[in-house]
């Protein structure tokens, strides 16, 4: 639109010149006029030039904003990535703890219904207070008497603590998910004390009365795969071996029932994994 008023004017100038009719004046009042126009017409570029460059600059600023919120969005798209696998990996790990949850409840109801039975099947041996069936931590246990099982510096189980030993043995006889544990105890008299007595020390009657305890239960049909015996001696005391009721209840038998997955693995054996003999020429 510049252009063309700016030929306009052009043409109206040169008729009037060509004309012959225009005054000094004129021509003047003319020119000044043409200066007018071209400093507007310089006054709207420079206006739109500005204009030009202001909306340049603002498409730059644009540019980056939109590469800005294009970084932001790729980043929170991101985050959201993670977040996601987080969540998942959080649900996985809530769906491990509820199913461990569930199978640690479950094998607590099981240990008590398993005590439950077991103090119901020896109640008569527990009222007499021949025996008494306890929990511990994951285990069960029945600790006997001493006194009615063994002689004071014997080994050698008695009449009567066979009688009751072959009924906790046909009580134990159900729980195949069980290792029995005997663990034989003492006091911490020497044995020097005793004329006749079954062994040098504590450790050898402690280990010895728990092997004789073994070998009944066996004898009632436990098989020996699940009975390990152990002793003690007078190194796991119950109470103070200063006094005589103390030291009576040291003197104890210790049937454990352990889950068999709580035992542990076999080492393994040269007949698990057998090595090559070495061969040799003949000569």
């Amino acid at each position: 639109m510049i252009r063309r008023t700016y030929i306009w004017f052009y043409i109206f100038v040169t008729a009037f010149i060509t004309s012959g009719c225009v005054s000094t004046g004129e021509f003047e009042t003319m020119q000044s006029d043409k200066n007018a126009v071209i400093t507007s017409l310089k006054d709207q570029k420079s206006g739109l030039e500005e204009q030009t460059a202001t909306l340049t600059r603002s498409n730059i600023s644009l540019q980056q904003r939109l590469t800005t919120q294009e970084l932001d969005n790729k980043t929170m798209q991101q985050q959201l990535t993670y977040h996601e696998k987080d969540n998942t990996e959080l649900q996985q790990m809530i769906a491990t703890l509820e199913r461990q949850k569930a199978a640690l409840l479950a094998a607590s109801m099981e240990r008590q219904q398993q005590y439950d039975a077991l103090v119901q099947n020896l109640s008569a041996e527990v009222e007499k207070g021949q025996l008494k069936v306890r929990q511990y931590q994951n285990m069960l246990a029945v600790d006997l008497a001493e006194q009615i099982f063994f002689d004071s510096g014997k080994a050698t189980l008695k009449s009567e603590g066979k009688e009751v030993l072959s009924k906790v043995g046909e009580a134990l006889k159900s729980y195949d998910d069980k290792v029995i544990r005997v663990v034989g105890h003492t006091d911490n008299i020497p044995m020097t004390k005793f004329r006749h007595a079954a062994a040098p020390t504590n450790w050898e009657l402690s280990v010895t009365r728990a092997t004789n305890v073994v070998r009944h239960l066996q004898e009632v049909g436990i098989p020996p795969e699940r009975l390990v015996p152990s002793g003690r001696g007078e190194y796991d005391p119950v109470a103070s071996n200063d006094t005589a009721e103390g030291r009576q209840k040291n003197r104890r038998i210790e049937i454990m029932l352990i889950d068999k997955n709580l035992m542990g693995k076999k080492a393994p054996t040269e007949t698990d994994n057998p090595v090559p003999a070495e061969q040799t020429d003949a000569p």
